[in-house]
């Protein structure tokens, strides 16, 4: 199998699994090795009192295209540690799109990237996420 076959049956195998990222209406729009690109619009119920997307809903979808981005070798990976930046509020169906990317792997350990933007382009969120994979513990199976 090649190094984008992996990550696809990877995808395929956590999206039957995932059911947070389809409950928020998340779209899987590219995989890859160490990369991953997710979609979600902004629905009426992600609002806060503010009338905005609540930042929850943004850190899952970042979290959520990290995870498709850690889990794209093959070996089950989960988060140790994740941090947000919120540059830019979201608006009643803005449509989120975060790219995710490795920046270092080493060993059992990783470094990923989140951009989250609209679909016009406008930056709303910075994420990074350290992960950390499961040894011997294939993609769905238990820690």
């Amino acid at each position: 199998m090649t190094p984008e076959d992996i990550a696809r049956t990877s995808a395929d195998k956590m999206w039957q699994l995932d059911a947070v990222s389809a409950a928020q209406g998340m779209e899987l729009l590219s995989i890859g090795p160490g990369v991953a690109t997710m979609s979600m619009r902004v629905r009426a119920d992600m609002l806060n009192a503010h009338r905005i997307c609540h930042g929850g809903h943004i850190f899952t979808l970042a979290d959520s295209a990290f995870a498709y981005a850690c889990n794209s070798y093959g070996v089950s990976t989960v988060a140790q540690h994740c941090s947000i930046a919120f540059l830019a509020p979201a608006q009643p169906d803005d449509v989120l799109v975060a790219h995710a990317r490795e920046v270092h792997i080493a060993g059992r350990s990783g470094v990923y990237d989140v951009s989250v933007a609209t679909q016009r382009g406008e930056a709303i969120a910075e994420f990074r996420g350290l992960s950390r994979s499961i040894p011997r513990s294939p993609i769905g199976g238990a820690p």
